[in-house]
């Protein structure tokens, strides 16, 4: 019975064609089929300081973040910089305290000897952000995917680095999102978790 459905990845991207056919008509076809609205917000729900998806990954994980402008590093400034409520004698510690809380495995790069101080992290495929989280001080970088070059980074430079999913770490933004435009507007809203291995 939705009027509306709130996501974070669009359907649209620099230099797509906007126009619904084929494949791309049918991913839509119930939608438009029942009026439904289709709503995306990608890189805005990653920033927000208090909604965004960065912002609920560190409430989810029982993290502090350092203010910003200092605290962020990368590309529009979307990465995030801050360290955890609790120690960790390593980065082996971190991980298994994500896994714990995500509820899923995760893929570490260690660094031995390195306790994770200082935390960097941007939801989704931040891959490319590995070497600004590096230059902004970081003893470990925290995101959703990993690609071959930042193993290799990560043992030559002595930061550890977490891949925790890219849908484990981008999942609590939406959902804060709906709860603060339906609280505002006096809608009622539902989380749906559609699960994905990636």
């Amino acid at each position: 019975g939705a009027d509306a459905l709130l996501v974070h990845h669009g359907l649209f991207w620099r230099g797509h064609d906007g126009r619904l056919t084929g494949w791309l008509r049918q991913r839509v076809a119930r939608l438009m089929a029942h009026d439904i609205n289709l709503l995306a917000y990608h890189l805005p729900l990653d920033a927000h300081p208090e909604l965004g998806n960065n912002a609920q990954l560190a409430r989810q994980l029982d993290w502090v973040a350092e203010p910003a402008p200092q605290g962020r590093f990368g590309e529009q400034a979307l990465g995030w910089l801050g360290r955890s409520r609790q120690a960790f004698e390593n980065a082996e510690a971190l991980a298994r305290d994500i896994e714990r809380r995500l509820g899923r495995s995760v893929t570490l790069v260690d660094a031995p000897g390195r306790a994770p101080r200082r935390i960097a992290w941007c939801t989704g495929g931040a891959q490319s952000y590995f070497e600004a989280a590096i230059a902004a001080g970081a003893d470990v970088f925290v995101t959703g995917e990993i690609s071959e070059p930042q193993a290799h980074c990560a043992r030559e430079c002595g930061v550890a680095y977490i891949a925790c999913g890219h849908h484990a770490s981008e999942r609590y933004g939406a959902p804060a999102v709906a709860a603060h435009v339906a609280a505002q507007l006096g809608l009622v809203h539902t989380f749906i978790d559609v699960p994905n291995p990636a």
